[in-house]
């Protein structure tokens, strides 16, 4: 799996979280990912220095890559970034709206240099249009794309805790250039990818979109309970920590009244005897679920919700996850030292690839300059 994508050269011309995203998965697949940095680095090196020194961003996103330090207003830099694109399969970029014209590597004279060339700019709000010259960050974009209107709780509303609109673009744009990788392998000719964080979160906006566009009808805030479902929601426990379980049925329901309120006859108490019942008595069943709840602490709560068959999840803080038994975990070294990553998502044939290291500033700057003509 680690050499699914060897032989392919990626230019990225990237900081931040998108496209290192990209190019980051890229690497891990066996590319061969160049990264162009400023003199002063992508600044998402600087982000915080938190993993002994290093930023836990660029840790993440950066491992497996060459790093090169090129100023493109310089003829020199400028020739040696021309002739890495001359044999590149992928070139990706995330600078400011314009500046990769301005610079003179404008994808589509690139493509028409090298016509297998698969050209991926990443932007804000995309390449037409009244937004389209606006810087944008993920948390700009969770407010613009609607997302924060339908996150957080009744008082009000909440940044989603993870850079989500770059992550859900990098992931686009992942998806894209493999498939056109896929077909230039028929056509023999690449093609432009233009991703923005905003329309890849506004294509994951489609549920609430169409339920107002359709329905009349934006989600309400509902903090970690579900709005038309109940008891769908989060629950303290004896320990103040709180379990999150879901009724889906009225097998299910009756199983609950029974296990954990320790009252079956709850199951057909016309307050509470449908769905619609409940969610419509919410605050008094609400009432009976935190009583009963305070019996015990969190982790027995929920070893009792599955022996129940209740579906559940512990509200879980930083240190319960690192220390969660269904961690997968990958090690990687840096220029401070080996870090222990939580692992990507895919198993393919059981295994996790193996990953490079996470290079310094210019790690490799001498010895690529070198490779394409100016050592």
């Amino acid at each position: 799996m680690s050499d699914d994508l060897k032989g392919l050269l990626v230019v990225s011309l990237e900081q931040a979280v998108a496209a290192p995203y990209l190019s980051g998965r890229l690497a891990e697949a066996g590319a061969r990912v160049i990264k162009i940095e400023r003199a002063e680095g992508d600044f998402a090196r600087g982000y915080d220095h938190l993993v002994h020194g290093e930023s836990a961003y660029f840790v993440w996103l950066n491992r497996g890559k060459e790093s090169v330090v090129l100023d493109l207003r310089q003829e020199a830099d400028k020739a040696v970034m021309e002739a890495m694109l001359a044999e590149a399969d992928i070139f990706i970029q995330n600078l400011a709206p314009g500046a990769i014209t301005r610079l003179g590597f404008d994808p589509a004279r690139l493509r028409a240099m090298n016509d297998r060339l698969i050209t991926v700019s990443i932007s804000g709000y995309g390449e037409e249009g009244a937004f389209a010259d606006r810087k944008a960050y993920d948390l700009l974009v969770q407010a613009e794309s609607g997302l924060s209107a339908i996150t957080g709780n009744a008082e009000g509303s909440a940044r989603v805790g993870v850079s989500v609109c770059d992550i859900a673009c990098g992931m686009t744009a992942h998806q894209a250039v493999l498939q056109a990788l896929y077909a230039r392998h028929t056509t023999g000719k690449g093609r432009h990818i233009a991703v923005s964080l905003f329309h890849a979160l506004t294509d994951w906006m489609n549920v609430p979109y169409l339920q107002f566009a359709y329905g009349g009808k934006a989600p309400d805030r509902n903090g970690l309970s579900h709005p038309t479902i109940a008891p769908y929601g989060a629950f303290a426990c004896r320990d103040g920590k709180q379990v999150l379980f879901s009724i889906q049925n009225e097998r299910e329901w009756a199983r609950f009244c029974a296990a954990l309120l320790g009252n079956a006859d709850l199951a057909t108490d016309p307050r509470f005897d449908s769905n619609s019942h409940r969610v419509a008595n919410r605050p008094a069943l609400d009432a009976l679920i935190e009583q009963a709840f305070q019996s015990d602490d969190r982790d027995t709560i929920a070893d009792r919700l599955e022996a129940a068959g209740i579906a559940n999840g512990r509200v879980n803080s930083m240190d319960d996850l690192a220390r969660h038994p269904q961690n997968r975990f990958v090690e990687v070294e840096t220029p401070t030292g080996p870090v222990r990553l939580l692992a990507p998502g895919a198993v393919v044939d059981g295994q996790t690839p193996d990953f490079g290291p996470v290079p310094a500033l210019d790690a490799h700057g001498d010895r690529v300059r070198a490779e394409f003509g100016q050592g």
